[in-house]
């Protein structure tokens, strides 16, 4: 039984390090190659999982292979059009200057509900306010209405918004950063000014954060009952 847990652990922590090896896309929008690479690895590592009596490394060297082909393709595919092209296709017009492409559609065999659905997460509720729609390689839509039609931007209405910083996480959940410390410019001395303020600890901070403006937000911990 014991064995069969450190089996599992370790082909949990090998399937880990290879979806890292092949990219944070992997995660989220995946390509057709993409997504067969991430379905062949989980099956292979479940089947030493479930059978004690299989070798480890008969699911490792399958995984691995298939691990070494989809970087061998990833970099052929980014020196090769023809190639990125086979394996990953190429974006399809859906929708021109407010008209749908009926050819276009039958050919991804995408349905009007379907499309209409896509452009209802855009925010758009009629066709012909869109000037293009895209049918992105990974399955996404990109749309793009028409100018007129686009909400105006700050610059456009004559309004000079105030500049906006990255926040750094100074304290975490009682945990304090200290590399951080010299990227937000402050010093330990700070932390404890600024605890003392909200009458607080590092361990009792759920999080800490500062900006380069000096706006900090502060969040306590929640006490149980």
């Amino acid at each position: 039984m014991i064995l069969s847990y450190m089996r599992t652990i370790f082909l949990y922590l090998v399937l880990i390090l290879v979806i890292r090896l092949m990219g944070k896309r992997q995660i989220g929008e995946m390509e057709a190659s993409e997504f067969v690479v991430t379905m062949l690895v989980a099956n292979l590592a479940a089947i030493p999982m479930q059978d004690g009596g299989i070798p480890l490394y008969s699911g490792l060297v399958p995984i691995l292979t298939v691990l070494g082909v989809e970087l061998v393709l990833s970099s052929l595919s980014l020196r090769s059009i023809r190639l990125r092209r086979l394996l990953c296709g190429k974006p399809v017009i859906l929708i021109e200057n407010g008209r749908v492409l009926q050819e276009n559609m039958r050919a991804t065999r995408v349905t009007m509900d379907e499309l209409m659905g896509h452009l209802r997460d855009k925010d758009v509720m009629d066709v012909q306010t869109v000037q293009y729609a895209i049918l992105e390689t990974n399955g996404t839509l990109s749309v793009f209405p028409y100018p007129k039609e686009v909400p105006a931007a700050a610059k456009d209405a004559g309004i000079h918004p105030k500049e906006r910083y990255l926040p750094v996480t100074i304290i975490e959940d009682g945990y304090l950063f200290r590399e951080n410390l010299a990227c937000a410019g402050k010093d330990e001395a700070w932390v404890h000014r600024i605890l003392g303020e909200y009458r607080a600890g590092i361990a009792n901070t759920w999080l800490l954060t500062v900006d380069k403006a000096d706006h900090v937000v502060w969040l306590g911990k929640e006490t149980n009952g």
